[in-house]
């Protein structure tokens, strides 16, 4: 299958497209643009024309080495989120197809490059009045804010702590549970960041960079019901703290560079939930479908913070890595 781990067999180096290409681990440095050979839809496949790639936090640890269940062996040309249109299509393939704008997963790489082929089942159709670009922010943020905040049950009237509340996530995550009807503390790092989340419906936006920051939303709250953990850490062990019992919590992402050390028994004793969601591919598919609906419908806006070149991936990944990013990050051909 395309995008499999290691060099994807239809994005050989050679003449032809535009690609980035890491062949060895390190900084932001080693991803160097280079031709590549152009891909060509086999039996089953699609090829997409892409005109954004998606950059994840979890690509710049891959690019870095760091171990893990995504871990990727160079060279490859990295991504695994792009959106464009569809230009060929396989011999077994409806021809119907060409000419639909869509996203889709590339299957772990292959998608910093101007073109992608993917199985014909991966992609999934723009709906009509969403923007490329914004469904390419929402492919693998939206599918992944719409699932956590239904795994942890949000309800009218909880109090919501979202980490990392001005990231590509969790922009989404206050958007979503003050749609639930909850009353949503967003925290990030930072006065840029903060002043960002009143206007996607955060009730109280907190700076986690202050000393405090967790006892100014004791004295505002009383505490919280649920926590959505991005950043791990510290920050995740503070806002445990501040779960009145019968609280849920969930982490998903290590903006610190480790994720949360909350354990089962603190959980417990605490009469917290720690809530682990184990959701097969399908629903996941859904998630993403309901993400670009509700957007296409004005009930969800991605942020978009910043855009870049495909030559220039070494420095949105750069960007990411200093947190001198907003949103989602994007890379454009």
């Amino acid at each position: 299958m395309v995008g499999s781990v290691g060099v994807p067999p239809t994005a050989a180096e050679g003449d032809g497209m535009r690609a980035v290409w890491l062949r060895e681990f390190g900084g932001p440095e080693v991803l160097v643009p280079g031709p590549a050979t152009d891909p060509t839809p086999g039996p089953g496949q699609v090829l997409i024309d892409v005109a954004y790639a998606n950059i994840t936090f979890v690509e710049t640890q891959q690019r870095s080495g760091r171990p893990g269940p995504f871990a990727v062996t160079p060279p490859l040309i990295p991504g695994n989120g792009v959106g464009g249109v569809i230009a060929a299509v396989g011999p077994d393939v409806d021809p119907a197809l060409i000419g639909r704008p869509v996203v889709s997963a590339t299957g772990g790489s292959g998608g910093y490059a101007e073109r992608a082929a993917v199985d014909a089942a991966a992609p999934i159709e723009v709906p009509d009045g969403l923007a490329v670009d914004e469904a390419v922010a929402l492919l693998a943020d939206g599918r992944t804010a719409s699932m956590l905040i239904e795994a942890v049950g949000v309800r009218p009237g909880d109090r919501v702590l979202v980490e990392a509340a001005a990231g590509g996530v969790g922009s989404l995550l206050v958007q979503l549970a003050a749609r639930a009807g909850a009353l949503v503390i967003g925290v990030a790092g930072g006065p840029r960041k903060v002043g960002l989340l009143p206007g996607l419906g955060a009730d109280h936006a907190v700076d986690y960079l202050q000393l405090d920051w967790a006892d100014h939303i004791r004295a505002t709250t009383g505490g919280v019901d649920v926590v959505l953990d991005g950043v791990g850490g510290a920050v995740a062990r503070a806002a445990f703290d501040l779960l009145d019992p019968g609280g849920r919590m969930i982490s998903y992402g290590l903006a610190s560079g480790e994720w949360s050390s909350v354990s089962p028994d603190a959980a417990t004793a605490r009469q917290v939930t720690l809530v682990r969601p184990n959701t097969p591919p399908e629903r996941l598919r859904a998630y993403t479908r309901q993400a670009l609906a509700d957007a296409a419908a004005g009930r969800l806006r991605p942020l978009i913070g910043q855009r870049f070149p495909l030559e220039r991936a070494a420095d949105a990944h750069a960007a990411i890595e200093a947190r001198a990013t907003v949103g989602k990050t994007l890379l454009e051909l």
